[in-house]
């Protein structure tokens, strides 16, 4: 199934151009989908949901991040059409990344734990703006990564921070984490969306979330790929059409 590469695949296809190899994580010789990165077998391509969001997002990236296949920034772009991917810079940040921050279209959000930043910039809540639309920035990262990029990052200290106060601990089950309540990019997204109205988008994001989980897990532990899970169920009413390949 095609679909027309989000701003992820891009970057990431733009690295390879540029000569950086992707990393060589465990299971790196198993043939993945060039579209969703799962393992062929269990191929995520016909549960890609198609939904309408008025909030953008912008992903900023490690030079790692956008390789891994447990990389879950990716599943945000696939949902969010208004999408956008940048390589994380110190010294050098992306012009067009400083743009889409200064487009009078949008109001920037930096999503971020509040105890790090000073009260003054800190909300809880996304403002119902009728001539701006929500842009949420995330920091895809680990969160010694995150941290890093928070501090160092300038262009970022006059946008004001989302700070998010989720209610239920992470269900990412991909790769280990010292802290059950640090939740993964896609989990944050979906609370963003929520927060600014985008209700559809944010149950489409957590359905579309935990079947690539139990697809990712289930080709990782080599067993069958099961369209039947309660997550399918929740996930079919959001893809644009009924496809022959998924289950009845």
């Amino acid at each position: 199934m095609n679909h027309a590469p989000n701003a992820v695949a891009r970057l990431r296809d733009q690295r390879e151009d540029e000569g950086i190899k992707p990393i060589q994580a465990r299971g790196f010789r198993s043939e993945r989908c060039r579209d969703c990165r799962v393992i062929s077998s269990h191929c995520l391509c016909a549960w890609r949901p198609s939904v309408e969001t008025r909030s953008g997002v912008c992903l900023i990236m490690t030079g790692k991040e956008v390789f891994k296949p447990s990389n879950t920034g990716w599943l945000i772009a696939d949902v969010v059409r208004d999408n956008h991917a940048f390589i994380w810079s110190r010294t050098e940040p992306d012009p067009q990344m400083l743009a889409l921050l200064n487009d009078p279209q949008w109001q920037p959000y930096l999503v971020f734990p509040g105890e790090y930043v000073e009260p003054s910039r800190v909300t809880n809540a996304v403002a119902a703006d009728s001539h701006k639309r929500p842009l949420f920035i995330l920091l895809d990262a680990t969160w010694t990564e995150a941290r890093k990029m928070f501090r160092k990052s300038p262009y970022f200290d006059r946008l004001p921070i989302l700070s998010l106060l989720p209610d239920k601990l992470s269900r990412y089950r991909l790769r280990r984490s010292t802290r059950s309540e640090h939740l993964c990019t896609a989990e944050v997204a979906a609370l963003c969306l929520e927060l600014a109205g985008d209700s559809d988008a944010a149950s489409a994001l957590d359905a579309y979330f935990d079947v690539f989980s139990q697809h990712y897990l289930g080709a990782k532990q080599q067993r069958d790929v099961n369209e039947s899970t309660p997550a399918h169920a929740e996930l079919r009413p959001f893809i644009r059409k009924p496809q022959a390949v998924l289950a009845q």
